[in-house]
């Protein structure tokens, strides 16, 4: 199974390539757009992106709460799978939670799936179906901010200091590969949401565009290795 995953992960390499392109260039699009860095909605998260950077870099850290999220985010998508779930512990150098199963996907969601910035929205989108917020729309685009810039320092910080079974258990190109993967995509899809109206169209455009070229030129050498591998064996 490590050399399937392995496999898997090789050939989601061009689909890396494929998404950081599209990635910058929606990001480009928003940059050059008139006002696209001054509109409400990038100025808020920005700003709750800027402020937690800054609470990470100059206070204590706050180890357990990112430890509970981690193990939470575990059982939601263990429970949304079927499994049973218990035997929550969070600690501060680390937590568990126990499955009745266990796949790639409730193993490594932990590392992309920005638990924080989805619950904050998701709190405030309820409250704005209750009490109608939408002259404080700002506000869910801070606290998104807030929670996106928690997990990528949280997140970065772990993978580098911390050895993790997690990754370990899957196989480190493989995670890596899949980390990367769905963080940048996850990226690009927000950017595009503060790119509206163009962005998610600049998004999928760019998206169908840079998977086509990234396959097509992997393809286009494998065959020209392949046929320079046969013609040297053949000429031996």
């Amino acid at each position: 199974m490590r050399f399937v995953k392995f496999i898997i992960a090789v050939w989601l390499l061009p689909a890396c390539a494929a998404v950081t392109l599209a990635a910058v260039q929606v990001a480009q699009s928003l940059f050059t757009a008139p006002g696209g860095l001054t509109s409400v909605p990038v100025v808020a998260f920005g700003v709750g992106y800027g402020l937690w950077m800054l609470i990470f870099a100059l206070l204590p850290k706050p180890t357990r709460t990112y430890v509970l999220g981690h193990e939470l985010t575990h059982a939601i998508w263990a429970l949304m799978m079927g499994a049973r779930v218990g035997g929550l512990k969070v600690g501060k150098t680390g937590g568990q939670v126990k499955t009745s199963k266990n796949n790639w996907l409730i193993t490594l969601v932990p590392y992309f799936f920005p638990f924080y910035a989805i619950l904050f929205a998701a709190v405030f989108l309820l409250a704005h179906m209750i009490w109608g917020l939408t002259n404080y729309m700002w506000i869910l685009f801070f606290l998104v901010g807030l929670g996106w810039s928690f997990h990528v320092t949280f997140t970065l910080m772990i993978l580098l200091t911390v050895p993790q079974p997690d990754v370990k258990s899957q196989g480190f190109i493989f995670s890596g590969v899949v980390i990367y993967l769905i963080n940048v995509l996850v990226i690009a899809l927000t950017i595009a949401l503060l790119s509206r109206p163009t962005g998610f169209p600049t998004l999928f455009q760019s998206l169908g565009q840079n998977f086509l070229a990234s396959y097509g030129w992997t393809l286009d050498k494998l065959v020209a290795l392949w046929h320079s591998l046969a013609s040297h064996v053949f000429h031996s």
